[in-house]
């Protein structure tokens, strides 16, 4: 392997862990309220749907991001009413909305555009590819692409790391919000709302739910298609179990399973035999690997990995 087609898998890598980190850092600020939100598969499913519909109707992709994010905040806010407000089973909700959306998408896609649950391909409102070499006229080269050949949401995505941790660690919201998720009662007795602490975790997981689909069906691809997150929402939660629970740890676990995707990418078919070994890894194992690094770590082979103690617990404050 040449050092081109290095650069070409880091570039790959850093492209397809953008949506997963988006979802990782959602479920994070989720789970660190307390709210465990199974969900975020459906958010990132209905917001690639609306996003990829609304810019093929407008022709702007400004409108699309807008119409993901107003998705996704829907569905966060019928979550929300079920697990604080109601103080029903987070779990259920969360499984709920995935089941929700990926029959709305698919009958709504078929109603509207007669695609069979697509969207139209994407010409005039899809995101730019390559904003910072267009912007300074630079020609593409593997090298320069590894650094500015994205778009501009995958800057988002990575500076939402460490503006992240500042947020969480840093600043009043984040104290009280990580102890929303630890212990909701001793919010209630300084006096802050516990509900409108956990709205506002879920209020943000929305908006980087709604990121991470615009970014899948108007960057990545040109228009939506069925299914296309394809279990990506449940490989972020694993990230999150991976980096248990901390954001600079979530960059390095979606990267290793964007990594993983690059590679399934690349390589459909491994040949060993010019390593001596007479063996061809077939495709479909490539593209089973980040599933199987995830049953791997779901299984706990990553360390003890400790939620936040009120992770699920319907807060009900005491008369």
């Amino acid at each position: 392997m040449d050092l081109t087609a290095i650069l070409q898998i880091l570039e790959s890598t850093i492209r397809m862990s953008t949506p997963l980190l988006f979802a990782c850092l959602a479920g994070l600020y989720s789970e660190r309220a307390g709210v465990i939100d199974m969900g975020l598969e459906g958010k990132m499913l209905a917001a690639a749907f609306a996003g990829a519909a609304a810019a093929a109707v407008t022709g702007s992709a400004a409108a699309g991001v807008l119409a993901g994010i107003g998705a996704a905040l829907i569905l966060s806010a019928i979550h929300g009413l079920a697990s604080i407000t109601f103080r029903g089973n987070q779990l259920i909700s969360g499984v709920a909305i995935n089941f929700f959306a990926s029959g709305l998408t698919i009958v709504l896609g078929a109603s509207w555009f007669g695609q069979g649950g697509q969207t139209p391909a994407l010409s005039e409102g899809r995101l730019a590819q390559t904003p910072l070499l267009d912007l300074f006229g630079i020609e593409d080269s593997p090298l320069l692409e590894l650094f500015l050949g994205h778009g501009t949401l995958v800057y988002v995505a990575l500076a939402a790391v460490p503006f992240t941790w500042w947020l969480l660690y840093r600043t009043r919201f984040g104290l009280r919000l990580r102890a929303v998720g630890e212990n909701p009662a001793a919010v209630d007795t300084a006096g802050v709302s516990v509900a409108q602490l956990r709205y506002a975790a879920v209020g943000i997981t929305a908006v980087l739910c709604g990121l991470a689909g615009v970014y899948m069906s108007m960057g990545l691809n040109t228009s939506f298609q069925r299914e296309m997150t394809a279990g990506r929402g449940y490989i972020a939660l694993a990230a999150l179990i991976f980096a248990k629970w901390k954001p600079v740890p979530a960059l390095g676990a979606c990267l290793l399973f964007g990594f993983l995707d690059a590679i399934s990418i690349r390589f459909q078919n491994i040949d060993l035999n010019g390593i001596g070994i007479p063996v061809v890894i077939p495709g479909q194992f490539t593209n089973a690997l980040p599933f199987i690094l995830t049953v791997i770590i779901l299984a706990g082979f990553v360390g003890k990995a400790i939620p936040p103690r009120a992770g699920g617990e319907p807060y009900v404050k005491e008369r």
